[in-house]
């Protein structure tokens, strides 16, 4: 019963161990007898005990590796380090096992190779501001390269580009004097604007002036010319009451009447007024007599009444 049992459980853990799970974005890749037989994708596997064995595990997801700096020999025989990133994923897992002996140590060398090819054929300014020309020629360089290794390389990007020390202190000093310059072009623009605002300012203060006095002239004038027209009116309305006013008169004595003696009266009355006033001469009219003699019948009859 012991045997039994241990024969037992030794054949459970042997049926366990040839079971084998696939995760996600992974592949396996089978050997029997030494020899390659198949690629286990995702999904629950059986393996055939002491025959079949698991030669690799490959992680089929997108890869970064990050290479060290790296001298490299512009065209104008400028010497700068230059570290790359490399983006690869692997595609055929049976090449990957059996193409290359150490992938990422193939790959660190073939991105130092086409760094130096590249670079060589580029000058110093060219090389500053020519990373995405590099790192495209990278990619399609090192992508052709790896096939055979079952490795597509996705991406290439030129990390840092660090030039010799004396080459980087003229380039800072560039640098500061151009901002300098910009500054001070900033500086002399911004100053321009607010002379400009400045002036405009002024102009349109003095316009609003102007027109603020020539409002007022035009208001006063027009108030002059009211207060005219309200005196004249006023002067014309009291000549027209009184012109009136004399015909009213005229209109009653008319209608009243008067005789001779009533008419000689109020030229006696206007005369008396008349000689009443400050005038040195006073030209005495021929019919005088004849009112003072109607003067005179008046006082006769008022003394036959008493």
């Amino acid at each position: 019963m012991t045997v039994a049992i241990i024969l037992i459980v030794i054949l459970l853990v042997l049926v366990i161990s040839c079971i084998k799970i696939v995760p996600q974005a992974h592949a396996l890749v089978i050997e029997r007898l030494g020899a390659y037989l198949t690629t286990w994708p995702v999904g629950l596997h059986f393996k055939v005990p002491f025959v079949d064995r698991v030669a690799k595990n490959v992680n089929l997801k997108e890869q970064v590796v990050d290479f060290p700096p790296q001298p490299v020999i512009t065209k104008d025989n400028v010497t700068m380090q230059i570290d790359t990133v490399v983006y690869y994923q692997i595609t055929d897992p049976k090449l990957y096992c059996y193409g290359v002996e150490n992938p990422i140590m193939a790959i660190e060398n073939l991105t130092a190779t086409t760094l130096r090819n590249i670079i060589g054929d580029l000058e110093l300014d060219e090389t500053l501001t020519s990373r995405e020309t590099i790192n495209t020629k990278m990619r399609a360089a090192l992508d052709v390269a790896t096939d055979p290794w079952g490795i597509k390389v996705n991406r290439v990007e030129l990390k840092n580009i660090i030039p010799p020390a004396a080459i980087r202190d003229a380039m800072e000093k560039q640098m500061k004097a151009e901002r300098e310059r910009r500054e001070a072009i900033l500086i002399a623009e911004g100053e321009k604007k607010s002379t400009i605002l400045i002036a405009e300012g002024k102009k349109e203060s003095a316009i609003l002036d102007a027109e603020a006095e020539k409002q007022a002239q035009i208001l006063k004038a027009e108030a002059v010319k009211e207060a005219t027209i309200r005196q004249a009116e006023g002067e014309a309305e009291a000549i027209l009451k009184v012109q009136q006013a004399n015909a009213e008169g005229l209109r009653f004595l008319k209608e009243a009447a008067p005789d001779d003696a009533v008419l000689q009266l109020k030229s006696l009355e206007a005369f008396a007024k008349a000689a009443d006033g400050k005038a040195t001469k006073i030209i005495v009219p021929s019919e005088i007599q004849g009112v003072a003699g109607l003067v005179k019948s008046i006082t006769e009859v008022a003394k036959d009444e008493k």
